[in-house]
C-alpha cells in the first residue's frame, strides 16, 4: 500500500505540468526515507529540469539519498537531450532503490534507464499504478505507439442533433460553463484543428482567452486557400499551420503553409507531418465534415460532445453520430449535458 500511496503522490505532482511539458511526458518524483517524504518534484515545462532533478534538489540532507527509495512515474531517461540523463543523476547520488510506474516508450530510452540502474546495483520495481500512469500520459504513449498525435474530437449540438443552422449559420449552442471548460481544454493540448468551412463561417480565434493558460498551435485545413487574409487564424498572434494543395511556405511570423499531395489521403499526410513536428495532441473543433472524416478513418481517441437540453433548430447541419458503445461518462453542466467518449482504454495503448 505504501508504494501505491507514494506513487499516487508522484502522479498527482506530474499532473501539475499538464499543458506545459509536451512533447515530453508529464513526470512526477517522490523521495522517501524511513516513511517520510524528504523530496519531491515534477517536470514543470519542456526544456526545464526533469522531475528527478527537481526532487533531488529539494532534499535538504543529501546524505540520506543512498538510504532512500525514489518513486518516479516514468522510467528515468538515459540519454542527453535538453537535460542530462536522470538515471545517471540517481546513480551519482548512490540511490539503490527505485520504484517506477511506467517504462518509457520513446526508442531513445525504452528500458535503457532501467538497465543503467540495474547495472549500478540498484533495486528497481516497475509497474506500480501502471494503468493510472498510462492514462496520465496517454498522449505520450499514443504518440510513440501509433506514430501520430492523440486526437480529441469536440463539438456542441442542439437537443435535436444540429451543430449549425442552414447554410452553416453560426448558432451559440453551449452555455458559458461549457465555453470556459473548452478553453481550459485548449490550454492542455498542443494543437487545435478546424476545417475550412468552420474557419470561414465561424472565424474562430482558437485561443484561451476564457482561461489562464498557454495558447495552442492552430491548425486549419484550407485545400484551395479560400480563407480571407483578414481571418482571425492569420493574425499571427500564435503559431498557425495551414494544410493545403497550393503552396509550401516555411514558418514566417507564426504562420506556416504545408503543401499536401492531392493523390494521397490528406488526413494521413497531416498525421505524419504532425508526428514529425512532435505534436503529441490535437483537439479538433469542427466542422462536421472533418469530424466525420476522422471518425470514419478511426483517427480519434476521445470525443467530448456538449448536447443542449433546451436549444432546438429543426434544420441545419447535422452533428456527427457517435456509437453508444464508446460512451465513457456523462455529466450535466448548466443547461448542457457533456458526453465523453473513448475509443480505447489505457491498457490497450
Amino acid at each position: 500500500m505504501s508504494d501505491k500511496l507514494y506513487m499516487q503522490r508522484a502522479l498527482d505532482l506530474a499532473r501539475i505540468g499538464s499543458g506545459y511539458t509536451s512533447p515530453n511526458p508529464m513526470v512526477g518524483c517522490v523521495i522517501v526515507h524511513e516513511g517520510q517524504i524528504i523530496g519531491e518534484g515534477w517536470h514543470r515545462q519542456y526544456g526545464a529540469p526533469h522531475a528527478e532533478v527537481n526532487a533531488v534538489a529539494s532534499v535538504e540532507d543529501k546524505s540520506l539519498l543512498p538510504k532512500s527509495r525514489v518513486y518516479v512515474t516514468l522510467e528515468p531517461c538515459s540519454h542527453y537531450g535538453k537535460t542530462p540523463p536522470c538515471a545517471d543523476l540517481l546513480i551519482s547520488h548512490g540511490i539503490k532503490d527505485v520504484v517506477i510506474c511506467n517504462t518509457d516508450p520513446n526508442p531513445v530510452v525504452a528500458g535503457r534507464g532501467i538497465k543503467k540502474l540495474f547495472e549500478a546495483g540498484a533495486q528497481v520495481k516497475v509497474g506500480i499504478l501502471e494503468e493510472e500512469g498510462l492514462e496520465l500520459n496517454k498522449r505520450f504513449f499514443t504518440f510513440h505507439a501509433q506514430k501520430r498525435p492523440y486526437i480529441i474530437l469536440k463539438w456542441a449540438e442542439t437537443a435535436d442533433g444540429f451543430v449549425a443552422g442552414p447554410n452553416c449559420e453560426q448558432v451559440q449552442i453551449s452555455g458559458k460553463l461549457a465555453q470556459r471548460l473548452v478553453h481550459k481544454w485548449r490550454s492542455e493540448e498542443q494543437a487545435i484543428m478546424v476545417g475550412t468551412r468552420t474557419a470561414i463561417f465561424d472565424n474562430p480565434r482558437l485561443n484561451t482567452r476564457l482561461w489562464s493558460g498557454k495558447n495552442p498551435l492552430r491548425i486549419v485545413i484550407d485545400r484551395q486557400l479560400q480563407l480571407p487574409e483578414q481571418a482571425h487564424l492569420f493574425d499571427k498572434s500564435q503559431p498557425t499551420v495551414v494544410y493545403n494543395y497550393k503552396k509550401q511556405d516555411q514558418e514566417h511570423e507564426n504562420l506556416r503553409y504545408v503543401l499536401m499531395n492531392e493523390q494521397e489521403p490528406l488526413l494521413r499526410q497531416m498525421m505524419q507531418d504532425l508526428y514529425q513536428h512532435q505534436i503529441l495532441s490535437v483537439m479538433v473543433e469542427g466542422g462536421t465534415y472533418l469530424l466525420n472524416s476522422l471518425l470514419e478513418e478511426s483517427l480519434w481517441d476521445e470525443a467530448n460532445v456538449f448536447k443542449s437540453a433546451e436549444k432546438m433548430l429543426g434544420e441545419g447541419i447535422k452533428a456527427p453520430i457517435m456509437a453508444h458503445q464508446f460512451l465513457h461518462t456523462s455529466q450535466t453542466l448548466g443547461s448542457d449535458v457533456l458526453f465523453h467518449y473513448k475509443k480505447i482504454v489505457s491498457s490497450s495503448i
